[in-house]
């Protein structure tokens, strides 16, 4: 991918070198809910790549609309904190592909749907740090928090992604970044907060049902901010798309929970299997349409 000579965006906060953020995920008296164990390393191993704060996983509607407590709202001293473009080369790439997706956006967005663009800040982190869904750490990969409208991205995400699922190069770590900012194209439009309200009127089925529309559409998203931005910048090389269907493939429910717990339960997919990712992801690549995404009125995922 030729992203070097993308602008490199300046909504970026930089928050590496802060040190671990403290807590955990904060679950009343060290447990999770009731949840054994196994599930919560499950539900860990499914936010960390798939781009859902796992606490949200777990926790559901409470982490994300509980009050903050008065140390949260008032703020705790913070150390100063780096904004604008990074220098080092992990910062550099995702401050640039960030800035890529903000070219895109601010034009697609209001040409083909009449909503103006307001960017997303990006979060780097290492370890672990604060966000307005709740706590947020290395573990829980990247994830987009509606309630601040930030990306959050630990910078040793991506070698982790080839260590652990053997996913690499820079166009595979660039969707990774354009899904969470796909999420954040559903926020301007005002998607994510609809759904929501909706999770909370349905049981677990149908939420679940809810959130893989909510994701495969933010993998649609990602291909149509791959498809403009190659037309626009020509930014893809070959090999690009198939790095990012490997990445795709590698983070469907079917083959996390196959790999986790050795066998697949459909009702409780949360981002849709290996084929719904890769072929959503196609659709929106291929028309270059935000329209071409609307999971919600598909007939068939």
């Amino acid at each position: 991918m030729r992203w070097e000579d993308f602008r490199t965006s300046d909504n970026v906060e930089d928050r590496r070198g802060e040190g671990g953020g403290g807590g955990g995920f904060g679950f009343p008296g060290g447990g999770a809910g009731g949840l054994g164990i196994g599930t919560v390393v499950i539900l860990c191993i499914i936010g960390w790549v798939t781009g859902i704060n796992p606490a949200i996983l777990i926790g559901g509607a409470e982490q994300m609309t509980r009050p903050r407590a008065p140390q949260e709202q008032q703020g705790q001293p913070q150390p100063d904190r780096r904004t604008g473009a990074p220098t080092d080369q992990s910062g550099k790439f995702a401050a640039a592909i960030l800035g890529n997706t903000e070219d895109v956006w601010k034009t697609v967005l209001p040409n083909q749907t009449g909503k103006q663009y307001t960017p997303t800040t990006m979060v780097l982190y290492t370890g672990g740090t604060r966000s307005g869904c709740g706590q947020a750490r290395a573990a829980m990969g990247p994830f987009y928090c509606p309630l601040d409208k930030k990306v959050y991205l630990d910078t040793t995400f991506f070698k982790e992604m080839e260590q652990k699922f053997h996913v690499k190069g820079d166009f595979a770590y660039a969707y990774v970044i354009a899904h969470e900012v796909g999420h954040h194209v559903q926020d301007v439009l005002g998607i994510l907060p609809k759904v929501q309200q909706k999770q909370q009127q349905v049981g677990e089925r149908e939420s679940n049902a809810l959130s893989v529309r909510v994701e495969l559409m933010a993998d649609c998203l990602a291909g149509v901010w791959a498809k403009n931005s190659n037309d626009r910048f020509n930014s893809l090389e070959p090999g690009d798309i198939e790095e990012a269907m490997q990445a795709a493939s590698a983070i469907g429910d079917d083959k996390l929970q196959k790999q986790s717990q050795g066998y697949v339960v459909p009702d409780s997919f949360t981002h849709g299997s290996s084929a719904q990712r890769m072929r959503w992801f196609q659709t929106g690549y291929r028309s270059g349409q935000t329209q071409s995404c609307d999971t919600f009125r598909a007939s068939q995922l």
